[in-house]
């Protein structure tokens, strides 16, 4: 607040300027808690409280100790499974408190609708199994939090399903069926279509387990049918609220699924239709970088939609003044030929904070904002600090022929010609570091033969280790010579040249006529071939 008012004393004054960019909040208390030990063990603390109620509900006279230790057993071990197998759960306590909170809601669920029905209509318990939706929890998890988080979810629910409702065996196995059923085939979904065809699974899973059951039951045939009709409806209903309440998840907890990321990566997003117009060289050059990246995220085992959602997006700060960006101008043309180095350079720079202001704006999610504000990290601007350094040799050379003192010639600062960082810290961004500089200078390139692309991305990854710039993005030297190998078939690939297509003689013709007689146009329409 201090800040703000000093600020608002300098624009009275004519000191500064009135607009403000926006800025990322500090979220260090967030980390913080998110990583604290004693959080951690609060919420642990909690969830077996609520365990115990939700146990103790309806069925408390009749509950034995035995039962109540069973359940807390299964809870401490699971927790301890947790610790030892889900690493990346265990080290973020919201992620415990997504995992844990989703299972109880399930299970809270599932004990209300037993309740219900067995005091309201009398079903008998085993057609009641196939009516409580027990892979929902399996379904977020599986989605939010990865495959494996999901059949660990799968086992947590089960069991605990199974002891809540009278250790009933058939419960467990119907439980785990289903279950692994629905982790296994949402495996990539990649769309809201294939969360109803894992419901749609889930149903055919329960209508098989109320088939086998029933016939070493002695059921029914009718009975049969029942069961197997709410097996499939439940599956179904279980995918459209999944599908319904999924978005609220990740907003809460600030995950992205690959579901969001190809939601993302539609051009028709209002920044990417902006740039078509306002800077069309940029938006293309943001379509080659992300070209380039989807295809060296593959062999690295890295997320291809995600990386290119991010290269779409890295540059869009060049929006605000796109006419100081070579490949939005013509060289001849451009307004750096009026201005200092270091006024070129501060507006070079400042595309990163545009775009990190154009990024909140329009409620980006926080990856597209860190690959914005470090795909450059802390690396100089090259061209005009060794112009700025060239001017000032000059001045010197200049100030000697004049008697002018040393100290009286301003000394030219790199600090000045540095972008603000920081350096990228995924690997991710680390892969957009390296793809949008080989992007910019493989245009360079006159004559793009093999060697001299192969020479080129060396050189540019080279320097980039050199610098340390890619020394906390994660990626190994292995994985770094991979990415290069990658960008080199891609480059080659498109910048080959083609064949030249003959000529008819009629055409040959009228070009020699037209070369010859300088008073006729020299304007001929483009022949079929060049045309295509």
């Amino acid at each position: 607040m201090i800040k703000w008012f000093q600020h608002q004393m300098l624009v009275k004054k004519g000191l500064a300027c009135d607009k403000t960019r926006r800025q990322r909040s500090d979220g260090t208390w967030l980390e913080s808690m998110d990583c604290s030990a004693l959080v951690r063990l609060g919420v642990f603390a909690f969830f077996a409280a609520v365990l115990y109620i939700i146990n103790f509900w309806q069925n408390g006279a009749t509950n034995n100790n035995e039962q109540h230790l069973l359940i807390f057993i299964v809870f401490f071990s699971s927790i301890m499974l947790m610790q030892m197998d889900q690493p990346e759960i265990w080290n973020s306590n919201f992620k415990i408190i997504l995992s844990l909170g989703v299972t109880w809601v399930s299970l809270f669920i599932c004990k209300f609708i037993f309740v219900y029905a067995q005091s309201r209509h009398h079903m008998h318990p085993a057609a009641i199994y196939y009516l409580l939706p027990s892979a929902m929890a399996p379904f977020f998890i599986a989605l939010l939090l990865g495959p494996t988080a999901g059949l660990y979810t799968v086992l947590n629910a089960s069991l605990m399903l199974a002891l809540l409702f009278d250790q009933s065996f058939s419960l467990l196995l119907i439980n785990l069926v289903t279950g692994f059923t629905a982790v296994y085939f949402l495996r990539g979904a990649r769309k809201r279509g294939d969360l109803i065809k894992a419901g749609v699974a889930v149903g055919v899973a329960s209508l098989l387990c109320a088939i086998a059951f029933g016939l070493i039951g002695g059921r029914s045939i009718q009975a049969l049918l029942e069961q197997a009709a709410l097996g499939i409806g439940v599956g179904i209903m279980t995918a459209l609220v999944v599908s319904a309440l999924l978005p609220i998840l990740e907003s809460i907890f600030g995950i992205i699924t690959d579901i969001s990321w190809i939601e993302m990566a539609d051009l028709n997003h209002p920044l990417l239709q902006q740039m078509t117009i306002e800077a069309p060289g940029t938006y293309h050059h943001s379509l080659v970088v992300a070209n380039l990246m989807e295809a060296a995220a593959v062999p690295l085992h890295l997320n291809p939609t995600q990386c290119r959602v991010m290269a779409y997006f890295h540059d869009i700060g060049k929006i605000i003044k796109p006419e100081y960006f070579s490949e939005n101008c013509p060289p001849d043309r451009s307004p750096h030929l009026n201005l200092s180095p270091s006024m070129s350079a501060l507006i070079i720079i400042a595309h990163v904070k545009e775009g990190v202001d154009l990024a909140l704006k329009f409620r980006l999610k926080k990856p597209i904002v860190d690959a914005i504000q470090q795909h450059h990290g802390d690396s100089l601007v090259y061209y005009f600090y060794k112009r700025a350094k060239q001017l000032e040799q000059d001045a010197r050379e200049g100030g000697k022929i004049m008697n002018m003192r040393e100290e009286d010639i301003p000394e030219v600062s790199e600090n000045s010609f540095r972008y603000p960082g920081p350096r990228p810290n995924s690997k991710e961004i680390g892969l957009l570091c390296l793809a949008d500089a080989i992007e910019a200078a493989s245009r360079t390139l006159e004559r793009p033969t093999p060697q001299r692309v192969e020479g080129l991305v060396n050189e540019i990854v080279d320097r980039r280790i050199s610098e340390g710039m890619l020394d906390d993005c994660g990626l190994t030297l292995g994985e770094i010579r991979t990415a290069a190998d990658s960008f080199v078939f891609t480059i080659k690939n498109m910048m080959h040249s083609r064949i030249v297509y003959p000529k008819d003689e009629k055409e040959k013709t009228a070009s020699s006529a037209a070369l010859q007689s300088p008073k006729k146009s020299t304007h001929l329409p483009p022949s079929s071939s060049a045309a295509a």
